[in-house]
């Protein structure tokens, strides 16, 4: 029997009719044949209103105690989903992290998995149990609970499935699949059905929300396929999988954009080596996220260095840059909160030409100014002001004719003449008679 792990997402599991829904699909899966596991969130915006609850009672809570907190969405919703198994007639056991010692790092909020003990999961597999396991959650070696950052159930949902050797994930959410772009700011867009790892990645890191990045990457390392899909209906979705030649073939796969980023500018840095150490070694020790990164040379002894983080992290930045320019003699700083960044992804760039001249003059056509230009093997990515995101999103998905496939027309034209000629036929007949 193969091991199927599935992931039903917050949304997927928001109240108890859902629930049970997501239920009868493990159920399913058992009666096809497969071992089940299934990885689930806290139920709906539990997250959210857990974390308002906290700053209901202080404005700044321990890291620890956020995650003892947070933690405890995922217990209910994993006991009620066993509840509701077993309802069904199928025997079902849940776990938290703690209880199959999923062992992190000692970073709360934003911890690292390093290791599962499988042997309980397999255990209850093999007694013929569909297994229930808290996704977002683990423990350090001694004991603490840490949690795995936003997102962080997809990556318990692909280290289990690594973990426990399973033939593939499941990731039920509320959409249908990844698709070329946001559907909700570009209509148009369209469902894609095979994705490569290394596509994936760079559109969770440029703004694509499906799936997150370390998930995906993890999901890399082991070579364990992904398949995105609705939990509202049994239709196909995206599958996330390693590339094969004829994927380059496609020159570009989806766009993204990224909505809110702010931008800094370290201006008269002088240009030795070492001062690019110094400022982000700041910054790293601050727990900064550091996105794109841009170092100009304004003189022969001084440069400009660039750089973008997500715009909640702005007050902080701001505080250890504004530290840095007392500390280096001529340093300025200038910060943007209204930054943004389009992104266009896909494997065949790495074969294909004329992608950037293609991307610029979209943007150009509609008269939008590209700030700085970044690039990787597979991916280009333009920062631009905020308010014309979602303008350059579409501006950039129609350039690249990414959007759904129009009906053939001619079909129907040759029905409809077909059928014209029957009824010719037929009048001359019957003048005739």
């Amino acid at each position: 029997m193969s091991i199927v792990v599935m992931k039903f997402g917050g949304t997927s599991v928001a109240d108890s009719e859902m629930i049970r829904s997501a239920a009868r699909r493990a159920v399913q899966a058992r009666q096809r044949g497969h071992k089940v596991v299934a990885v689930v969130s806290a139920m709906g915006n539990t997250t959210d209103r857990l974390i308002d609850l906290a700053g209901q009672i202080t404005r700044r809570p321990s890291r620890r105690e956020m995650d003892q907190l947070l933690s405890t969405g995922e217990q209910v919703t994993i006991a009620l989903m066993a509840m509701a198994i077993e309802d069904m007639g199928v025997p079902s056991v849940s776990f938290t992290a703690g209880q199959i010692r999923i062992i992190t790092d000692d970073v709360h909020g934003q911890a690292k998995i390093r290791r599962i003990n499988a042997h309980s999961i397999v255990r209850e597999l093999d007694a013929g149990r569909i297994v229930i396991v808290a996704g977002f959650q683990g423990v350090t070696e001694t004991g603490e609970v840490t949690t795995l950052g936003r997102g962080g159930s997809n990556l318990t949902l692909v280290a289990v499935a690594a973990a426990i050797d399973a033939k593939f994930c499941e990731n039920y959410t509320d959409v249908d699949g990844v698709y070329t772009a946001d559907p909700r700011l570009v209509p148009g867009a369209r469902k894609i059905d095979r994705i490569t790892y290394d596509e994936m990645m760079e559109l969770s890191s440029q703004g694509a929300s499906v799936l997150h990045n370390r998930a995906v990457g993890f999901a890399k390392k082991h070579n364990v396929p992904i398949h995105v899909r609705s939990s509202l209906h049994n239709r196909r979705g995206t599958m996330i999988v390693s590339e094969t030649e004829e994927m380059e073939r496609i020159v570009v796969n989806a766009v993204a954009l990224k909505k809110h980023l702010a931008g800094i500018s370290l201006k008269n840095v002088p240009d030795r080596p070492g001062m690019a150490a110094t400022v982000f070694h700041a910054l790293a020790a601050a727990k900064i996220v550091v996105d794109d990164i841009i170092q100009t040379e304004t003189t022969p002894k001084l440069a400009t260095i660039s750089f973008t983080v997500d715009l909640s992290a702005l007050p902080a930045v701001r505080k250890l840059c504004r530290k840095m320019c007392r500390q280096i003699k001529g340093v300025t700083a200038e910060f943007e909160k209204d930054l943004a960044k389009v992104s266009v992804v896909g494997l065949g760039m790495r074969v294909h030409t004329g992608v950037a001249e293609r991307m610029f003059a979209a943007l150009a056509s509609g008269g939008i100014n590209i700030r700085d230009i970044t690039t990787s093997e597979i991916k280009i990515s333009c920062i631009i002001k905020r308010a014309e995101g979602a303008k350059a999103l579409r501006l950039v998905h129609d350039a690249f004719e990414l959007g759904r496939k129009k009906k053939p027309a001619a079909k129907t034209t040759k029905k409809k003449k077909t059928a014209k000629k029957k009824k010719t036929k037929k009048k001359t007949a019957a003048k005739k008679k």
